[in-house]
């Protein structure tokens, strides 16, 4: 099966802010470039809760996914780039969906700007990776 380019994707995109007790998920769609905040998973120790993932990917039968990275500002990688690295290809493995990744160096604080009271912020930082990613050229 050759390589799906971003440019062949067509429709509902899953996003995964990735982190190591919870992990932000937005749901995106290709046409008007935009993706809404739609669950927070909880991971225990890097685990994440596969079967709150897969009832996702059963509601919305995605395309593609998209994983941010999470990267220093100068671009060099953290501890938590490889996890979260090893996350999408986990995601790629159990729903043969094509994984692409978002740099995310400044999406948490921005989520924090745009939420509004909220206890946990990761699902709006899973929109902005991903209205990032389908934005982008």
């Amino acid at each position: 099966m050759p390589k799906r380019q971003k440019q062949d994707i067509e429709g509902i995109v899953i996003g995964f802010d990735f982190g190591l007790r919870r992990i932000g998920v937005a749901i995106g769609q290709t046409i008007s470039q935009t993706a809404t905040p739609e669950a927070i998973v909880a991971s225990q120790d890097g685990k994440p809760d596969w079967q709150h993932i897969s009832a996702l990917f059963e509601r919305w039968q995605p395309e593609a996914i998209v994983v941010g990275l999470p990267m220093r500002l100068d671009g060099s990688e953290q501890p938590l780039t490889q996890p979260a690295r090893k996350f999408g290809q986990r995601l790629s493995g159990r729903y043969q969906r094509p994984v692409f990744y978002i740099e995310e160096q400044l999406s948490s604080v921005e989520a924090e700007n745009r939420a509004v009271k909220q206890q946990h912020i990761d699902d709006h930082a899973a929109q902005i990776l991903l209205e990032n990613w389908l934005q982008s050229a």
